[in-house]
């Protein structure tokens, strides 16, 4: 008895066959790939219950999280463990991978039940980011941790820098305040240089302190934008100075 995947497959080859285009990858067997774009609903109304993708899901997420913080790693090999820690947590959490999943248009290959058809299955985050894992669990599943490397390597890595940009100037205060604890037994001192502008447009101008020596120096919109700005350039000279 032909079951609801090889019957998928033989309907949807040529579509299939256009993901592993842009996935960069072909799967040996297919079915997987077929079974990782499977949401529950599609297959709790096939009467299929055990055809969905959430198995994968749940080894995609574990393949991810090993290969991002290897990745990192990799890349970043002066960061510490808290802050390739927090970096791996924004590469993969639902919204990025959401993102991810629509540069591939992953979204135009889900099979979803009527019900979440209707609701805008095809463009929720939750469903994305799960289908996301859930073909790299498939990929990790048929061709090993080298061809899932591959594909995290094509996929993830670009976005690396963004990330890690993003995130030291968004987490900067308190990995300032970690780093000279840790090295100095002192706390960074803010102090506001200039304030200008009118009252709906104001510009501030922040430096970071230690032991009397100016460290950073940061300008914004807001007087703490300028302070994570001001922490930024403090831990870019910290790391310099270290290395």
């Amino acid at each position: 008895m032909t079951s609801t995947l090889d019957a998928l497959i033989l309907a949807n080859k040529a579509r299939l066959s256009a993901l592993e285009g842009r996935l960069g990858y072909r799967f040996i067997d297919l079915r997987l790939l077929q079974r990782a774009l499977a949401h529950s609903s599609f297959a709790f109304e096939q009467g299929k219950t055990a055809e969905h993708n959430e198995v994968l899901e749940f080894l995609g997420d574990a393949v991810l999280g090993l290969l991002v913080g290897h990745l990192l790693i990799e890349r970043y090999p002066e960061l510490r463990e808290g802050e390739l820690t927090r970096l791996r947590a924004a590469v993969v959490n639902e919204k990025h991978l959401a993102h991810l999943a629509r540069q591939i248009e992953l979204g135009e290959y889900l099979c979803l039940g009527k019900g979440e058809e209707a609701s805008g299955g095809r463009a929720k985050p939750s469903i994305l980011a799960s289908a996301f894992e859930a073909v790299f669990g498939a990929v990790f599943e048929d061709g090993g941790f080298a061809s899932a490397r591959a594909l995290a390597m094509a996929l993830l890595t670009p976005d690396f820098d963004e990330h890690r940009q993003r995130f030291l100037t968004d987490d900067s205060k308190s990995l300032l305040q970690e780093s000279l604890r840790e090295k100095y037994h002192e706390e960074p001192v803010y102090r506001l240089e200039k304030e200008d502008g009118p009252a709906h447009h104001k510009h501030y101008t922040v430096s970071v302190l230690l032991r009397g020596e100016v460290l950073g120096v940061g300008e914004a919109g807001s007087k703490k934008e300028a302070e994570k700005k001001a922490a930024a350039e403090s831990l870019a000279w910290l790391r310099q100075s270290a290395g």
